[in-house]
């Protein structure tokens, strides 16, 4: 069947007609072009879309570029010129899909942080943002926010485990001129005070009531039982205590009964 795109008309192969498809019928599909440059249409669903950051395993090795599976029959092929570092058949990566604005050819690229955009002014501090980790480095983790631009967590500002294409939730700490952005998983200021309070309630229900960590505990020792910094956890501390939810004891915290 042809379908009319204004003036244009594209093609959808019978394999991917539904049944009972009619004339002047509506239909969602995917448009790309085949193996010939010719514009298709498809049924089958890809994993992302042009100026998506999706998360893809690759398949084939080709002289050109390697070949990566985004759910359709005709791969998203990543070119050696767009690939940050040596890819490999069987391991996943993050890519941004792209068009060629002269062909209109679809492809991949992971050099992420190079296509993302640099005009920040649309971004505020304390913002929250979906976050897509890329990369995972000493000093810290840095990620794809808002399907858009580029940030950095660093691993101070980081309280649980993440790995490369895990998505989460963030919020902008800082913003700088160069249009990178300094994230965090918690919201600046005493705004994240509650949050963090609920979690040190509902991990002091889950241990029977009391836990052996309080404002002498090393840094390491509070984030490894409550997922937070030294300065969060006294922070939200006080909080409790000045709700009497909680009592401060010798060797810990406890909830009053």
């Amino acid at each position: 069947m042809y379908l009319g795109i204004g003036e244009d008309r594209i093609l959808l192969p019978n394999k991917y007609v539904p049944s009972g498809l009619s004339i002047g019928d509506f239909i969602d599909v995917f448009v790309y072009t085949d193996s010939e440059d010719r514009p298709v249409a498809t049924t089958l669903k890809p994993a992302g879309v042009v100026d998506d950051f999706v998360f893809l395993t690759a398949k084939d090795v080709a002289p050109f570029g390697i070949f990566m599976d985004w759910g359709l029959e005709k791969d998203l092929l990543v070119p050696k010129s767009e690939q940050q570092d040596r890819m490999e058949p069987g391991k996943k990566y993050l890519v941004k899909i792209c068009q060629d604005d002269r062909t209109h050819r679809v492809f991949g690229t992971t050099q992420i942080s190079a296509n993302c955009d640099k005009n920040t002014r649309d971004l505020k501090v304390g913002q929250q943002v979906d976050l897509i980790v890329h990369s995972i480095t000493t000093i810290g983790i840095t990620a794809v926010v808002d399907n858009r631009y580029y940030g950095m967590m660093y691993l101070n500002e980081t309280y649980q485990k993440l790995f490369i294409g895990d998505t989460c939730k963030g919020y902008i700490m800082r913003i700088r001129g160069d249009g990178k952005i300094d994230l965090s998983m918690k919201r600046p200021g005493y705004s994240s005070v509650p949050k963090s309070a609920e979690v040190i309630l509902y991990r002091l229900n889950k241990s029977g009531g009391f836990i052996p960590c309080y404002d002498k505990s090393s840094p390491e020792e509070i984030r490894r039982n409550f997922s937070m910094s030294k300065k969060e956890f006294k922070r939200a501390v006080g909080n409790l205590y000045k709700k009497r939810l909680i009592e401060l004891k010798g060797n810990g915290i406890g909830l009053i009964k």
